[in-house]
């Protein structure tokens, strides 16, 4: 199966290890540049499937870089996703105007950032890794503080296991921590209930009463961290 190629356009190097941790473990080879005329370079060596470019850089910025693409028959086809810092009408027009495809605004959301990236690649199929992990969560319900477990953790989400408890707020603000010591990360969080495992009737049996939280509001320094923990510490087990 031939393995889509996805280049990722942007000049600072923490958004560039966040959208690739938001790629891994998709059938997908990822290039990255820091500015469009890195881009350019690679686009004619490597003729991407996907372009993910941002807004303002150094050197080339990302609506010039798109203007040339698009005038070029032979890399006018490769689908632009702009991402800019806000979300002005005036930044959306210059993109729009520059020919890009889509258009996305930071803190990058990974159910958007692969969302729009299954819009422009039939297969491009999210496979996010989940680790089979326990820890203690605090978590809101009616604004008091309760706490549950977790059974699995993906930089994406997790499944908060509850104790009759109640359900959590939503959206749902989460604490907990990873590892101990010196390995010891905490994580802070807020998402969203995207799915319910009631006492009664449980939609997946395997698991215990919950809920599946997706993250909304995580730093992206976070992201990057969780991924690298479970990369370092644990055997990826996807569920």
């Amino acid at each position: 199966m031939k393995r889509n190629k996805v280049l990722l356009v942007d000049d600072l190097n923490l958004i560039l290890e966040l959208e690739k941790v938001y790629l891994k473990g998709l059938h997908v080879d990822v290039y990255v540049a820091g500015n469009g005329e890195q881009a350019l370079e690679i686009v004619s060596r490597e003729k991407p499937d996907l372009i993910y470019m941002d807004l303002n850089m150094p050197v080339m910025d990302g609506p010039t870089c798109c203007r040339i693409l698009k005038s070029d028959p032979t890399t006018r086809e490769i689908p632009v996703i702009m991402v800019t810092s806000a979300s002005s009408p005036q930044d959306e027009l210059q993109c729009r105007s520059a020919g890009c495809d889509d258009f996305m605004t930071k803190p990058i959301d990974s159910h958007l950032f692969l969302e729009k990236g299954r819009r422009c690649i039939a297969d491009f199929e999210r496979r996010r890794r989940r680790y089979n992990y326990e820890t203690d969560v605090s978590f809101l319900v009616g604004g008091e503080p309760r706490y549950g477990m977790t059974t699995d953790v993906s930089r994406g989400g997790l499944f908060l296991a509850i104790p009759n408890s109640g359900m959590p707020d939503d959206p749902v603000d989460l604490s907990f921590t990873l590892g101990v010591e010196e390995r010891r990360l905490l994580v802070a969080a807020r998402g969203r209930i995207v799915w319910q495992n009631p006492h009664q009737s449980p939609v997946k049996p395997v698991y215990p009463a919950g809920v599946g939280v997706q993250f909304t509001d995580i730093e992206a320094e976070t992201v990057i961290a969780i991924e690298r923990f479970f990369q370092e510490a644990l055997p990826a087990d996807k569920v």
